[in-house]
């Protein structure tokens, strides 16, 4: 099943992030929602792809994360629509048997692990024969203006800021991966690469910062008026009218002009906020 890219910009009609438009598009490309599918988002975070995915099929949907505070949250998300497992646990041993989703998706979570080639492995082994995996990561090669402080810093100072609202593209982060390193590890984990690309080069002056520093604390305080929480929610897309009359949505059609210029696939060396691999497990002989 092919999603139509209306109907994906439909489900990114709420994003602020322009990277993170990207990355659903290039996960439902390479990870297509086939209703016959078993599929893990590992991790799956507060539930915002597979919320997509329940949206678009009736594929077999299974959640997993580390951090019980996350989880909770994924159930309020996520946890009442039919067909959705959340099970909490560590992507270094996957509580699922060998050969067991045609499809896995990793966005944004390598660069959080201490070992990268053992989780891709365990990911390896619960794919059944022939399976997919979609990877995004952040590209250390970042444009400058998605996070000013800390390019400013890991070029003046060779430092860089890992926690509080300053963090950026470094928030949480062991690493950030250049087109080689992220191959050689895909490819040491014993997947086939088949597809490459990075995106994302134009954006809004410091947006990682307030859109994740600022907007996502704001709107999980439960502060925010509903009509803009509304319009501001990954989960609420189908519920928000798009008057540009909310401030939320006036403010997206500003950021979305940062993002016209942007393509799925920027040619090589051209700082990008994110790389992706699609990688699958080969099949036997």
């Amino acid at each position: 099943m092919t999603v139509d890219p209306q109907v994906v910009a439909h489900m990114t009609r709420n994003e602020a992030d322009m990277a993170f438009k990207k990355r659903v598009q290039t996960i439902f490309e390479w990870v297509p929602p086939h209703d016959e599918w078993r599929i893990l988002d590992c991790a799956c975070g507060r539930g915002f792809y597979l919320n997509m995915y329940r949206y678009v099929s009736r594929c077999e949907l299974v959640g997993l994360e580390l951090d019980a505070e996350i989880i909770r949250k994924a159930q309020r998300n996520v946890g009442h629509l039919p067909g959705i497992t959340l099970t909490r646990g560590n992507i270094y041993a996957l509580p699922f048997p060998d050969d067991y989703f045609d499809g896995v998706l990793l966005s944004e979570i390598l660069e959080h692990i201490d070992d990268d080639v053992a989780g891709l492995r365990e990911v390896r082994r619960v794919l059944k024969p022939g399976g997919v995996v979609a990877i995004t990561v952040p590209n250390a090669n970042y444009p400058f203006w998605w996070d000013p402080i800390n390019k400013t810093l890991e070029t003046v100072l060779h430092t860089k800021i890992r926690r509080g609202p300053l963090a950026g593209i470094w928030a949480n982060h062991e690493r950030l991966y250049e087109r080689d390193q992220l191959r050689a590890a895909v490819e040491a984990a014993g997947f086939e690469v088949e597809a490459e690309r990075a995106f994302t080069h134009y954006s809004f002056p410091f947006i990682h910062n307030i859109v994740y520093g600022l907007g996502k604390p704001l709107l999980e305080s439960g502060v925010m008026p509903a009509r803009l929480a509304t319009a501001a929610d990954r989960t609420t897309f189908d519920r928000n009218r798009g008057s540009l009359l909310n401030p939320v949505n006036l403010g997206v059609a500003v950021l979305n002009l940062f993002d016209r210029p942007n393509r799925l696939d920027e040619p090589p060396g051209r700082s990008t906020v994110n790389l992706a691999i699609k990688g699958r497990k080969p099949a036997p002989c």
